[in-house]
């Protein structure tokens, strides 16, 4: 992983523009990896080079580290822990929101997609709470440290958050949209019983109360594909961009690929995945996957996805520090490079979230950026992150 290659002057001529330089790095550029300083002005990057400052910019010496385009989290959920660690244990979603925004800077994550379900659900995954947390969230914005955004997760039987929704589509930043159908997937298998006491200790209600709950909300299965149209409608309309949550089959694909969802989003087997790489489309899969060798839930296993090149993205999913230790984890198994393994936290799945402006570093890009200490490849530190030209974490 050491870069064995200097930069060049090709830089020096534009330093006076320089507000920030990172100093004495092994700096990730789209050509791989170079020694050298990565120079920033305002919010963007300048290059990579060597040479003096100008007067007035501030240095951050890397000491040899690596310097690293910040992570973009495409489906981040870990801030329900911070929620509510307990079931009947709840915390303010301000106190929440800001303790998820540190733990996120600490992981190298400076785009975090908050992924806040809206589901037919009582409890932390109602209508209520989820326009609570997306409330706090927009307040929130101008204090947080990442660049905090709203995916919405709505579940497609949540029939009378439609509205709701809508409403949400028109904000700025505009919001992700994924698709989520837990019901079916949950009937149609026949694990209802598997994840009855799980779900009824989240939902707040007895097992009984959430197994007629559940049956009351699959008798209206006959309204749910014209909801799915008119948000998918709205969606394109407002310039979202749309993923499709848990596909089981390469037909299920093809129909939210007509609705305007480019990207697969936890593809629960091996044959949706193909069918959406052979599409040219990204597959997002959990983080934690390649760290715990395996999916929790036993559906297609993230590390083999990557070697095979089934999955372009990874997101964090229910844990934090799995972006970052995980493109460690695929370098040090030998699965892949660093460099390629990084674009999957980083450049692809800013693509996939639809910001060009981020995910490298070259000139002109957004300024985000972590600096990270690789002395232990299997514990990873993040000791410095960069998040739109304005040092926001510095541990050392």
């Amino acid at each position: 992983m050491r870069a064995g290659r200097r930069a060049g002057a090709e830089v020096e001529g534009v330093l006076e523009q320089t507000t920030l330089v990172i100093a004495d790095g092994r700096v990730l550029t789209p050509g791989g990896f170079v020694a050298g300083d990565l120079a920033l002005s305002g919010d963007r990057v300048v290059g990579v080079g060597t040479g003096r400052a100008p007067a007035g910019a501030s240095r951050l010496d890397a000491c040899g580290r690596l310097v690293l385009p910040g992570v973009v989290d495409i489906h981040g959920d870990a801030f329900e822990w911070q929620i509510a660690p307990r079931p009947k244990s709840s915390f303010p979603l301000d106190v929440a929101l800001m303790e998820s925004d540190r733990q996120l800077l600490a992981n190298g994550v400076t785009t975090a997609f908050h992924a806040v379900t809206v589901s037919w659900e009582p409890g932390l995954r109602s209508l209520e709470s989820a326009a609570a947390i997306a409330a706090r969230l927009e307040a929130l914005r101008g204090r947080l440290a990442c660049d905090a955004r709203l995916h919405i997760r709505w579940e497609v039987f949540a029939l009378e958050a439609v509205e709701t929704v809508l409403t949400w589509l028109a904000r700025r930043p505009t919001p992700i949209l994924a698709f989520n159908d837990h019901v079916s997937n949950a009937m149609l298998s026949g694990h209802v019983q598997a994840k009855l006491p799980q779900s009824a200790e989240r939902a707040g209600v007895s097992e009984a109360a959430y197994r007629a709950l559940l049956e009351r909300v699959w008798a209206r299965r006959g309204e749910t594909p014209d909801a799915v149209a008119r948000v998918a409608a709205a969606a394109r309309s407002a310039g979202a961009v749309l993923l499709a949550h848990d596909e089981r089959s390469p037909e299920e694909r093809a129909r939210f690929r007509a609705l305007g969802a480019a990207t697969s989003e936890f593809p629960m087997n091996r044959e949706t995945a193909a069918a959406a790489r052979a599409a040219g489309e990204h597959t997002v899969l959990g983080a934690p996957n390649v760290l715990r060798g395996g999916s929790h839930i036993g559906m297609l296993d993230a590390g083999p996805a990557v070697a095979e090149g089934l999955c372009t993205v990874l997101a964090s999913d229910y844990y934090y520090p799995s972006p970052l230790l995980a493109a460690f984890r695929l370098a040090r198994d030998g699965i892949l490079p660093l460099e390629s393994a990084w674009a999957l936290v980083s450049a692809n799945a800013a693509q996939a979230a639809g910001l060009p402006d981020r995910g490298a570093l070259a000139p002109g890009m957004r300024a985000d950026v972590v600096v990270v200490d690789d002395d232990d490849p299997e514990a990873p530190r993040v000791a410095a992150a960069v998040v739109a030209g304005r040092v926001a974490l510095r541990s050392d």
